[in-house]
């Protein structure tokens, strides 16, 4: 449940793309907030905010930022909610930064929140007792296909532009509504009313990619998710993605993932292994540091001690 209280701006901390760092009283009270002024406008010393207090009052929050601060991550590899991703990597610099869903550094695990923590918890009780002991765990959560620490968060493309580029947010969502029969870039520009030259110019100013590029990774991210969630023939996704030819598909493939997608699938049944399978032989874990390292388990982004990481605010 959101918890809301009202407080007042004191000063100004810090900036970065998107979020601003407040200091807020809250009856008196000091603590630190996160603003986004794109949704919430700008807040100045002596507004009064609405600040989401929900995970404050529970204790609850971003657990790899108070481990980062602590130095506890110091020269190991870390992830957290891509909403956090920059501000960590300006913050902490010895720290190793990663878009992640989770990382296992040593005795340091780390995740970026949402379900995230149920791949985490489950690849931890592979390695402690081995895939079948997972397996059944992950049955009981209706868990089809546990993901590793090699996914990556996906960051969705306001996230990584803002909210004020809805003219490259517009080509993009006709991208994704357009995978199995893609769309040329003259035709995009019709339905946007941009043209070509000014799509092109978007992508490369805010994405560094060119749109053609863009679309491929789309729907090869596409392609990725039914040969690991589905069953379908590797023919019906080549022709759902929108690849003319099985060769073309495969080729493609293996330039961005390192693999043809038949050996992508072949992973995906060793990750998720048969009733039967053997229990290799597990990995020795610290029993303590399984019960205590498990970061950002219990919070989610935004969200956390007043001492350390700020509330989201809204105004």
């Amino acid at each position: 449940m959101i918890k809301w209280r009202r407080g007042d701006v004191i000063a100004i901390r810090r900036k970065w793309r998107g979020a601003v760092e407040l200091e807020v009283s809250i009856g008196g009270v000091p603590v630190r907030a996160l603003a986004y002024p794109e949704l919430t406008g700008q807040p100045e010393p002596g507004d009064q905010v609405l600040l989401n207090t929900g995970a404050l009052d529970l204790g609850l929050g971003t657990g790899g930022y108070a481990l980062a601060r602590a130095g506890l991550l110091d020269n190991f590899s870390a992830t957290i909610h891509w909403e956090n991703l920059s501000a960590l990597r300006e913050e902490f610099p010895r720290v190793r930064i990663s878009d992640q869903l989770f990382t296992i550094d040593r005795d340091r695990f780390t995740c970026s929140g949402g379900t995230a923590p149920l791949d985490l918890m489950l690849n931890l009780i592979q390695m402690k007792l081995g895939p079948r002991i997972s397996q059944l765990v992950s049955e009981q959560f209706i868990v089809d296909r546990v993901r590793k620490d090699t996914d990556r968060q996906y960051i969705p493309l306001r996230a990584q532009v803002g909210v004020s580029h809805r003219g490259l947010i517009r080509v993009a969502q006709l991208m994704e509504e357009n995978i199995e029969k893609p769309l040329s870039l003259e035709k995009i520009a019709k339905s946007t009313g941009l043209s070509r030259r000014q799509i092109e110019r978007l992508f490369k100013r805010d994405l560094n990619c060119v749109p053609k590029h863009y679309y491929l990774e789309m729907r090869l991210r596409r392609a990725r998710e039914l040969l690991l969630q589905t069953a379908m023939p590797i023919m019906d996704i080549t022709t759902a993605c929108g690849f003319q030819s099985p060769p073309h598909f495969s080729k493609c493939y293996r330039i961005q993932f390192g693999h043809p997608p038949s050996a992508e699938r072949k992973i995906g049944e060793r990750r998720a292994p048969g009733p039967d399978a053997q229990a290799p032989e597990p990995q020795a874990l610290n029993a303590q540091t399984l019960d205590a390292q498990a970061p950002d388990a219990n919070g989610r982004h935004g969200q956390a001690r007043d001492t350390s990481k700020p509330d989201v605010v809204a105004t």
